[in-house]
This record gives structure tokens, sequence and C-alpha cells, in this order.
């Protein structure tokens, strides 16, 4: 058993993972906060796009490398794409949970937050017959009383705090329970170099691909070198489009290349990880 509350230790010969993860947000990541956008046609047909476009281009690119991958469905985009859904499942990828409509949890009440983990729990098992154990808060917004929820609920990890370059056990409060957690970071998501919507995401600045695959081959290669977890997260809608999954290929090839990586599904990561009796970390809130 070891004493670090960090996974320090990777299966094999490998001495660090590598994840890739695909938010499946769709038309839900903007009618979670502007319902009234739903008949805005151009705007609804630049978030179809993931589903419809970027998801088989991203699937067939993620076939040529070998790798299999983790995708964040909200139950919304589930029973909207339901083919495209059990496509994914089809090709061996993973289902995990992203809410129901990609709903914040900032101001959600508990009676809400156990809501939206129902109804996409609901979506996925009526779609494509999975109960997955993995989740990502909409927007990464995870509040202090989701890890007992979620353990409540079955989940074996969590992927939205950004407090580690590795996966731990994150103690949820009660008693000696815990759930995995595998850290993220906003530089490795593609919604901070491409996404530009007028009137809904205007701070977004359209980056080019090569600008985004040196930034995120630097921290891949830094990453792993340090014996860490690289996770990337990408969205369908953004990354889907040619010269952006081009970018991303060329991201998968260096880590599939390289000997001392495990490219892992995040479930898989989470399994070895919860197989190694690390420490809890407690994460207290801070109070004012």
């Amino acid at each position: 058993m070891s004493n670090s509350p960090f996974c320090t230790s990777w299966p094999a010969s490998y001495t660090a993972a590598a994840s890739f993860c695909f938010d499946l947000d769709a038309e839900s990541a903007v009618l979670a906060f502007a319902p009234e956008a739903s008949s805005r046609m151009s705007v609804m047909s630049h978030q179809s796009y993931g589903p419809l476009i970027g998801v088989p281009r991203l699937l067939a690119m993620l076939g040529r490398h070998g790798v299999k991958a983790t995708f964040f469905v909200p139950g919304y985009s589930a029973h909207r794409y339901p083919d495209i859904v059990r496509m994914i499942v089809d090709q061996g990828h993973e289902i995990a949970h992203h809410g129901y409509l990609h709903e914040p949890l900032g101001e959600a009440d508990e009676k809400m937050e156990r809501s939206y983990l129902e109804r996409g729990l609901e979506a996925l098992d009526e779609v494509a017959g999975v109960r997955p154990v993995g989740y990502r808060a909409p927007m990464w917004e995870l509040n202090y009383r989701s890890p007992a929820i979620l353990a409540e609920y079955g989940f074996l990890y969590d992927s939205s705090l950004m407090d580690g370059d590795s996966p731990y056990e994150l103690a949820t409060g009660r008693d000696a329970e815990s759930i995995i957690e595998i850290p993220i970071h906003w530089s490795l998501d593609d919604w901070e170099q491409y996404c530009y919507v007028p009137s809904l995401f205007e701070y977004g600045v359209i980056e080019s691909p090569t600008k985004t695959r040196e930034m995120w081959n630097l921290e891949l290669e830094a990453t792993t070198n340090e014996g860490g977890c690289f996770v990337l997260t990408a969205h369908p809608f953004l990354t889907g489009r040619p010269s952006r999954t081009n970018a991303l290929s060329d991201v998968i090839e260096a880590a599939v290349a390289a000997p001392h990586v495990w490219v892992a599904t995040m479930s898989e990561i989470a399994n070895h990880v919860r197989s190694l009796g690390l420490e809890r970390r407690i994460l207290v809130e801070p109070r004012l």
C-alpha cells in the first residue's frame, strides 16, 4: 500500500498515463443557460456539427491509432442523437455521465443535483444500455457535496477538479468512503482554443490548430516525463473539424509512440488507481 496521496505507479512497464476524452455537449452546452437560443437555427447547427460530423470523423481517427477514448455524454445528447451514442459504444469506447442538459451545479441544491444525475443515468441506460462509472460536472463546476452523492449512486470516478497532475482517492466526507479523482485543466480543453459563438461565447478566440497542437504536445511530454497522467478534453463540435482533428491526431500519435506512456480510458485508469490502496485526500471548503 502506497503512502502517497497521488498515483505514482502505473501498470507493467509504463511510467505515465494519458487519456483522451470527448464531451458530447452538442446543443445542451447552449440550451442549459440560454434556452431561448433553441430558435437560432445557425447556432444550433454549430452545435449539432459535433454529433453529426465530428463524432464519425473522430471515431475514424481514433480507430486508425487503435485508441479507446472516454465520451462524457449529457442525457439530452443521448436522447437527441441515440444512433451516434450507440455508434460510440459499438466501437468500444467508454460512455460517462455529463449531466442531463449540461446543467451547472454551482447554484443547484441537492435535490436538483440528484435529479440531473438520475435523468442522465436513465437516458444513457435507455439509449445505449450503459450504466456509467465515471462523471464529469458540466463546466467542471463540482461542489463539495458532489463526491458523496456520486459515491452513493455507484460512481467509481470523477474528472472535474484541477488540483493535481495524477489521479487520487478523494474522500467523500462519509467515513472511509472515497471516489477516484482524475484531474483536468483548462489548458487541456479545446473550448479555450476554438469556441466562438456570437452573443453567446464571444470571449473566445479561434486559435490555429498548429498552436494548439504545440501546446498540447508540450504538456503531454512534460506531464508524462514526470510520471503524471495527461488528460485531454475535446468537444466534437469544435475539434471534430478537419484541421483540428488532424492536430489532435498528431498529439495522440505522440502519446501512442511513447513506450513509457499507458494510453487508456478513464475507467481503466480509475480501476488501476483504486487497486493501489492510496491514502485518501480530504479537501476542505475554505471559510471566510
